[in-house]
């Protein structure tokens, strides 16, 4: 088997996984980043081509979500604009500044994403107990007057942080969804699926604004993304439908093996 042809296995593998895990928990970037950097492509541009190449999984898991997501439109609404913003200002940030900025950046910024990893089942755990606390499910408050009743979209300080994370989003995205669930989670009275939910769709906005202004003003490499997005596809899907049986200790464990690695790589 020729040396071009494993790599663009692996490539692919790596989309499979990545819109895999995306869909489930966020945090897909550290699998599909680390593995073109192994394959010699330049960081900045690693970082674009996976981008793009994983709008169409976040799609697809965005799909697979579609029941969880009904009588959430105020709620996407309200938050989607401050991810949609975010994710600009993050992708015009990857642009302008040096592209030697990234790459002395870009060790740290995994760094961070394994850490929010790594601290991801406390903060489930806290989520999860604060969501039974409140009982878990829709407040049925303030309705919109024809009988449905009011979503909890949440308040400024939501936004604002919402809007962040689209900045970090926008530049790198590793493990925005962590973060996004942990946001909502805390700031909103829901069951967990239902946020799960509304976090592909905020991820999908970011990365898909982002993998725009690329489009526009910098090169991809439609290979790499073209793998990526076919796996991330399929793996969107099975995120949806599977992926809640999966073992959140094996996630974590591929997700961070593979992080340490590309962090080594990096740091030698």
């Amino acid at each position: 088997m020729s040396h071009d042809l494993l790599q663009a296995l692996a490539i692919f593998a790596a989309g499979l996984a990545a819109g895999t895990i995306n869909t489930v928990v966020g945090s897909g970037t550290l699998i599909t980043f680390p593995t073109l950097l192994a394959f010699g492509y330049p960081p900045v541009l690693a970082n674009v081509s996976n981008n793009v190449g994983l709008v169409p999984g976040v799609a697809s898991g965005v799909h697979g979500y579609r029941a969880e997501l009904a009588g959430q439109r105020p709620r996407v609404i309200r938050l989607g604009s401050a991810s949609l913003l975010g994710g600009l200002v993050g992708a015009i940030l990857l642009l302008v500044l040096p592209a030697g900025a990234f790459k002395e950046i870009v060790p740290a910024l995994i760094g961070i994403a394994l850490a929010m990893i790594l601290v991801q089942p406390r903060l489930a755990k806290f989520v999860a107990a604060r969501q039974r606390a409140r009982g878990g499910q829709p407040p049925e408050t303030a309705g919109d007057g024809l009988g449905a009743p009011a979503v909890q979209a949440g308040g400024p300080v939501l936004w604002v942080l919402v809007f962040l994370s689209g900045v970090y989003g926008g530049y790198f995205g590793a493990a925005q969804g962590v973060l996004l669930i942990g946001l909502m989670g805390v700031a909103l009275t829901d069951t967990m699926q239902r946020i799960n939910a509304v976090k592909n769709v905020l991820a999908g906005l970011v990365n898909g604004v982002a993998a725009l202004v690329f489009l526009v003003a910098t090169h991809i490499d439609w290979g790499a993304a073209g793998l990526i997005a076919c796996g991330a596809v399929l793996g969107g899907q099975l995120g949806a439908r599977i992926g809640r049986r999966l073992p959140p200790w094996g996630l974590r464990l591929v997700i961070i093996c593979v992080g340490v690695v590309a962090l080594v790589k990096l740091l030698t």
